[in-house]
């Protein structure tokens, strides 16, 4: 929170009118995403840093300038954190923190594991998100205080009070995986959870808030990868981990959400390098 602002309220915030924009904004984004996801084969891709599992296409960078127009043009005094266009005025009260393609890679390989996310911080906190994903024709909103949807059904985390008793979600990339990843699915296993791995952060994190998974574990995510999401998760009776330490916000950190009967279990299964 800037120092600045410890004085104000939220009612100087047209918080509502920000709650619809996002759903308007993520909805409509996933229907154009929807119309290229069609036709991918004619689509340029492209390797970030090197890295031939992290790709970026054309559609990323169009539908983020598209989100990014539509969310400054109603609110110019908001920040912005996109994943492809970077950030600017991150002191601002509301910080608007945008994937515009969540799952790229399953995009470009006519897999369905994708979606919109748009969420936006207030004072510093995780305030509401909407995640639209349009090939199952489901939108994951929710804003602290009012609830969190699946369309128009609320919804609420698992009640498993252990591992065993449902799926988790599970996520990484080379540099962490082999030291923490291999190490944690071992000890699920030998607790007697399966997991599953869908390609995008946003909507296993959105699977969290419906009870469809258990938990979701990813040894190091991006903000704009859960965000939105955290809001869901919080307003569905879940907890997290301390994502946003140490620059978390830019930076990125193990993350871990879960319903609150197997939270402590499977922090207890990751081990000490959630906390790093």
């Amino acid at each position: 929170m800037n120092p600045h602002q410890s004085n104000q309220t939220l009612s100087d915030i047209d918080i509502e009118g920000r709650y619809a924009l996002a759903r308007e904004v993520a909805h409509e984004a996933a229907r154009r995403g929807m119309e290229y996801y069609k036709r991918r084969g004619s689509l340029t891709v492209e390797h970030k840093g090197g890295d031939l599992q992290d790709v970026v296409s054309m559609v990323d960078r169009e539908l983020e300038e598209f989100i990014r127009e539509q969310l400054l043009e109603r609110y110019p005094e908001d920040g912005f954190l996109g994943e492809e266009s970077g950030s600017e005025r991150l002191d601002a009260r509301c910080v608007w923190v945008i994937d515009p393609i969540d799952g790229t890679a399953c995009f470009v390989n006519g897999l369905h594991s994708w979606c919109v996310s748009v969420g936006l911080m207030i004072d510093g906190q995780p305030h509401l998100g909407a995640i639209a994903d349009p090939n199952h024709s489901e939108l994951f909103h929710g804003c602290r205080g009012k609830g969190a949807y699946v369309n128009d059904t609320p919804l609420r985390v698992s009640s498993a009070t252990h591992v065993r008793e449902g799926l988790m979600g599970v996520g990484t990339f080379h540099p962490r995986g082999k030291e923490y990843f291999l190490p944690f699915l071992h000890s699920l296993l030998n607790e007697g959870g399966m997991f599953i791995r869908n390609g995008s952060g946003a909507l296993m994190t959105a699977y969290v808030a419906a009870g469809r998974l258990i938990g979701y574990y990813e040894t190091q995510l991006k903000s704009w990868d859960c965000l939105a999401g955290l809001v869901l998760v919080e307003e569905a009776g879940g907890r997290r981990n301390d994502f946003f330490r140490n620059n978390g916000l830019l930076d990125g950190n193990p993350y871990l959400v879960a319903g609150p009967g197997v939270f402590d279990q499977i922090k207890d299964l990751i081990g000490p390098s959630l906390d790093e």
